[in-house]
C-alpha cells in the first residue's frame, strides 16, 4: 500500500474543498451574515492542512485497483466530515452526527436531512449545502483529474468514484477525458441556472436549485421543496432532472459529433422508456384523487424524474397517493439512472445485463451446445464485467438487508424504515412514511444515522470502495 500517494492526494482534496468554500463565503458576506466567520474558518483549516500533508513529496507511481478504492473510500470520508464542520461550529447544526449526517448526504448527492426548518438556516450555509450536492455529483476525484496538474492521473481512480458497471477513458489521457466531462457538467448547470431565472427563480434559489438538479441531489432551500415556484421552474427542473440522469457519453459522442455510436446508446433508449411507462402508470393512480390530468400530468412526470434520477425533489406529497403509483416510486427508486450520470441506484446498464443475462441462460437450457455472447450498446460485455455486475448484486442486497436489520430497532414503522434505507442507499433522500417528502431524519438514533451514513457513501461509490476500506485483508502486510 503506498501511504504516502494516498496521503498526498488526500491532501490535494482537503485544498480543494477548502478553496471551494470561498464561495459560500461570499454569498454569507453579501447578506450579511456570521457564518462567513465560521466557513472561513475551516476554509482556512483545510488548505492549511491540506498543504502539509503535501509537502512530503511522493514518487510518481502507478496507483493500483486497490489503492484507487482506498483513496477513493478515505477522501470521501474525510470530505464529508470537513463539510459539516460549519454547520456544527456555526451551531445552526449543534449536533455533530445530524451536521455529518447532513453533509455526507449532500455530497453523495442523497438529499436526505434531518432539518425541521430549512428557511431558518443562513444563505451561507444553504449555499454550501446545495453546493455539496454539485461538488459530489461528477466527483471531486474527477475534478482532481481535471484541473489539477498531480500524479493522481490514474484510470484507476476514476473507476472507483464514477458510477456504473464499467468506466472507459473517451480520450486518450484520463485528465482529458475528466476535463470534458466537468466542462459539460458545468455547461449544462449554467444553462439550467439561466433559464430558471429568466423564467422568474430568484437568483439565490436558481443556484442553490441547480446545483441540486446538476447533481441529483434534492437539497432545496424552501421548506416546501419545488412546490413553491411556478409551473414553468417545475418543468425545466423535470427535464434538467432527466438530462443529469443519462450517461455523459452521450453528450461527448455529441460535443464530438459522433451521431453514429448515439444511436447504439441502448441504457438512455431504455432509461427513456423505463421513465415514460412508470409516468403512465403513475398518472393513471393519482389522477381521479387530483381531479385534474394536467396537474396528475406534471406531478406524476415530476415526481418519477425526480425519483428515478435520486434527485429527490417534490412538487406533491407522494406520501398520499396510493399504492400502485407508491410503488412505481419504489420500484424505479431501486432502477436508478444511467451508468456514468450522476444518478444513484442500481444503474439502468445493470438492469439490462440480468435481463439479457437470464434471457442466455434460457436459451442455453433450450440449446446446450449454442455459445451466445452478451452485447450492450454493440460491444461484447467481457466476463470480467458479467462477474462484477452479479456481485455487485449480492452485495447490494447483503449491505440492505444487515441495513434494515440494525435501523429496524428504532422501532419505526415497516414503510419508514424500508424506504429509508432504499433513500439512503441509492441516494435519493425522501421515502415513504415517517421520511416522505414532507419528514425528515431527524428522529432516528445515532446508530441508525451512522447506518446510514456508510449506506449514502458506499451508495455514491458503487459499494466496493467502502466494502474494501472496511475488509481486514485490504491493510494487512502479507
Amino acid at each position: 500500500m503506498n501511504y504516502g500517494k494516498i496521503v498526498h492526494i488526500l491532501g490535494i482534496l482537503l485544498q480543494v474543498e477548502g478553496f471551494l468554500m470561498a464561495l459560500p463565503v461570499l454569498v454569507a458576506i453579501i447578506y450579511g451574515e456570521k457564518c462567513w466567520l465560521h466557513l472561513g474558518a475551516v476554509m482556512a483549516g483545510a488548505i492549511l492542512v491540506g498543504t502539509l500533508l503535501r509537502l512530503k513529496k511522493t514518487k510518481k507511481e502507478k496507483i493500483h485497483a486497490k489503492e484507487g478504492f482506498v483513496i477513493t473510500a478515505l477522501s470521501w470520508l474525510l470530505l464529508s466530515f470537513v463539510g459539516a464542520l460549519p454547520f456544527w461550529i456555526s451551531g445552526e447544526i449543534p449536533n455533530l452526527i445530524n451536521a455529518l449526517f447532513e453533509s455526507a448526504s449532500g455530497f453523495t448527492t442523497t438529499g436526505a436531512s434531518i432539518l425541521t426548518d430549512i428557511e431558518a438556516m443562513s444563505h451561507g450555509l444553504l449555499f454550501w449545502r446545495s453546493l455539496t450536492h454539485w461538488i459530489g455529483g461528477m466527483g471531486v476525484l474527477v475534478f482532481i483529474l481535471a484541473v489539477l496538474p498531480s500524479n493522481a492521473d490514474d484510470m484507476n481512480i476514476m473507476k472507483a468514484e464514477s458510477p456504473g458497471p464499467s468506466v472507459e477513458k473517451m480520450l486518450p489521457k484520463v485528465r482529458q477525458t475528466a476535463f470534458v466531462l466537468y466542462a459539460i457538467y458545468l455547461g449544462l448547470t449554467v444553462l439550467n441556472i439561466l433559464l430558471l431565472m429568466i423564467f422568474g427563480m430568484p437568483v439565490f434559489d436558481s443556484f442553490c436549485i441547480s446545483f441540486g438538479a446538476a447533481g441529483t441531489g434534492g437539497f432545496g432551500v424552501r421548506n416546501d421543496s419545488i412546490a413553491g415556484y411556478s409551473t414553468s421552474c417545475q418543468i425545466i427542473i423535470t427535464i434538467f432532472m432527466l438530462l443529469f440522469g443519462i450517461n455523459f457519453k452521450l453528450y461527448f459522442l455529441i460535443v464530438f459529433r459522433k451521431f453514429k455510436d448515439i444511436l447504439k446508446c441502448e441504457e438512455v433508449l431504455v432509461y427513456g422508456i423505463i421513465y415514460a411507462v412508470a409516468v403512465g402508470f403513475v398518472v393513471f393512480g393519482i389522477v381521479s384523487d387530483v381531479g385534474n390530468f394536467g396537474t396528475a400530468l406534471k406531478d406524476g412526470a415530476f415526481q418519477v424524474a425526480s425519483v428515478m434520477t435520486t434527485t429527490g425533489y417534490a412538487t406533491a406529497d407522494f406520501n398520499l397517493w396510493g399504492t400502485m403509483p407508491k410503488f412505481i416510486l419504489v420500484f424505479v427508486m431501486f432502477i436508478g439512472a444511467c451508468a456514468g450520470s450522476t444518478g444513484g441506484g442500481m444503474k439502468v446498464s445493470r438492469i439490462i445485463l440480468w435481463f439479457k443475462q437470464i434471457k442466455s441462460e434460457l436459451s442455453h437450457f433450450i440449446h446446450p451446445r449454442s455459445v451466445k455472447k452478451i452485447r450492450l450498446e454493440g460491444k461484447v460485455v467481457e466476463q470480467e464485467t458479467l462477474r462484477t455486475t452479479n456481485v455487485f448484486m449480492m452485495a447490494y442486497f447483503l449491505v440492505f438487508v444487515v441495513s434494515f436489520f440494525l435501523i429496524s430497532f428504532d422501532g419505526f414503522d415497516l414503510e419508514s424504515t424500508f424506504t429509508a434505507v432504499a433513500a439512503t442507499q441509492n441516494n435519493i433522500g425522501p421515502g415513504l412514511g415517517a421520511v416522505g417528502p414532507t419528514g425528515n431524519y431527524v428522529a432516528f438514533s445515532g446508530l441508525s444515522k451512522f447506518v446510514m451514513i456508510f449506506d449514502m457513501i458506499a451508495g455514491r461509490l458503487e459499494l466496493f470502495p467502502m466494502l474494501i476500506l472496511f475488509a481486514p485483508s485490504t491493510w494487512s502486510k502479507k
